[in-house]
């Protein structure tokens, strides 16, 4: 596809090189001209300088001709305005990136009478993964396929745990449970395991099950631990705005410490249910008054990561809940995931997961057949889900026939509602969901899973 993305930002210059990673023809458009030149020099892009909702602009970037255009500067009005430019002047898909309370609000009349094929809110679905988290403590990442039918789930296998010198295969058997191990971290290791590999403590397991079923699985293991009861937040941002709200409705008390004052009272009315504290996040002896001690989950949400970071690593010493720490900078991810931070939100990545799983299911429609995709460990991993079509290589062959790629397993497949674990005998069929988990990244399509 044909792909514009106005703002050159860590969010877009992230999308434009995955994007063009996956086959994309894509055009950058950024107001700065050291930042336009140096990515495009150094990248498989078009750098256009100038502002992005000036027409001239976008004729000049290839706007009539495009089939989408994702407008992701930091100026919410400007990505609206180069949507509206954009669906004027080329009659292509939308995508505007909306971070104000206020606009988000009233955000279906908006892409409605702009005619935008999508908004996202980087804090509001920062919000949500750290909500779902929080609903299921004992992982340390979830991710969702189906429309959240089917859950990847992430967690460290601790000191003491059943399943620690455990083969893959003695599962079943052992606990009675068939639950699907589809990877394994182990250091800086990815591992597709299969049923001799043996699970050891400290590694990093993945399974993918319904949410009913991993719950089962958790209390298998001994590992289930009961929703959270109450929250402290550390900053009254947005994100801890649409956290509190999202908390509250789950019935889980929320205390929120902000140090601005203004910004308290604004809290106090938007969230009254909340208990909202004027003070420093980062002044111990408040933490300790205010019960971080009791709490059973923390989350770190300041503007600063460094702040974000010492604040988790504090908590981790002081209280036994779950623990969430909100990274904004993505280049030193290596040493914070090396860190005692519990589960780390991205904003910026959970913003390109979504604008990426758009234009995937976009791209489905004229060619590709990827439906979902997650990059796992540094893009040493992918978890994709796959719609079958009918002229799919793979429908109505017994799965034990297929010569498939190493290091790769199909975890699921979803069937009219059922969710079907895969054994040799079944086949694919069309209008399936398959989901799968590799380390040979860049598939695109279902048949890429067999060998060539």
């Amino acid at each position: 596809m044909n792909i514009i993305i106005v703002g050159c930002g860590k969010v877009g210059s992230t999308l434009a090189k995955q994007l063009s990673k996956e086959g994309h023809d894509i055009s950058i458009i950024d107001i700065n001209d050291k930042v336009v030149e140096e990515f495009s020099n150094s990248h498989d892009v078009m750098g256009i300088v100038g502002n992005g909702a000036a027409y001239s602009i976008q004729k000049s970037a290839g706007i009539e001709k495009a089939h989408l255009l994702i407008a992701v500067t930091g100026s919410d009005e400007l990505n609206l305005l180069c949507c509206l430019i954009a669906r004027k002047a080329g009659n292509c898909e939308t995508i505007a990136k909306v971070r104000n309370p206020i606009y988000y609000k009233e955000i279906g009349f908006i892409k409605e009478e702009l005619g935008l094929s999508m908004v996202i809110n980087p804090d509001y679905e920062a919000a949500s993964e750290i909500a779902r988290i929080l609903r299921f403590p004992s992982a340390i990442d979830i991710n969702v396929f189906n429309k959240g039918s089917v859950e990847l789930l992430s967690f460290k296998l601790e000191k003491g745990s059943i399943l620690h010198d455990m083969k893959v295969q003695e599962i079943r058997a052992k606990l009675k449970f068939d639950i699907l191990v589809c990877m394994v971290e182990r250091g800086e290791e990815v591992i597709i395991p299969n049923g001799e590999f043996i699970l050891k403590e400290n590694d990093i397991i993945s399974i993918i099950a319904p949410h009913k079923k991993a719950t089962e699985f958790f209390v298998k293991i001994g590992m289930i631990k009961n929703p959270v009861k109450n929250s402290m937040l550390i900053g009254g941002g947005d994100i801890s705005y649409y956290l509190a709200k999202r908390l509250i409705k789950y019935g889980i008390d929320v205390t929120l410490v902000e140090k601005d004052e203004k910004r308290c009272e604004e809290l106090s009315e938007l969230i009254p249910e909340a208990m909202i504290i004027h003070g420093d996040g980062t002044d111990k002896d408040l933490l300790m008054e205010e019960g971080i001690t009791h709490a059973e989950s923390f989350a770190s949400l300041t503007g600063l990561d460094e702040q974000n970071v010492l604040l988790s690593l504090h908590a981790n010493n002081n209280m036994n809940g779950k623990i969430i720490t909100k990274v904004n900078r993505i280049t030193f991810d290596e040493v914070i995931n090396n860190l005692n931070l519990g589960s780390i939100i991205y904003p910026k990545f959970t913003t390109m997961r979504y604008i990426l799983k758009y234009v995937r299911a976009m791209n489905n429609s004229i060619g590709s057949n990827v439906e979902t995709l997650y990059k796992i460990k540094n893009d040493k991993a992918e978890a994709l889900e796959f719609y079958v079509n009918e002229n799919s290589k793979l429908v109505g062959i017994p799965l034990e026939k297929l010569k498939l790629k190493d290091n790769l397993i199909i975890c699921y497949i979803k069937r009219k509602g059922e969710i079907i674990t895969p054994n040799g005998q079944d086949c694919i069929k069309k209008g399936d969901y398959v989901i799968v988990v590799t380390t040979n990244v860049g598939l695109q399509d279902l048949s890429d899973i067999l060998r060539s």
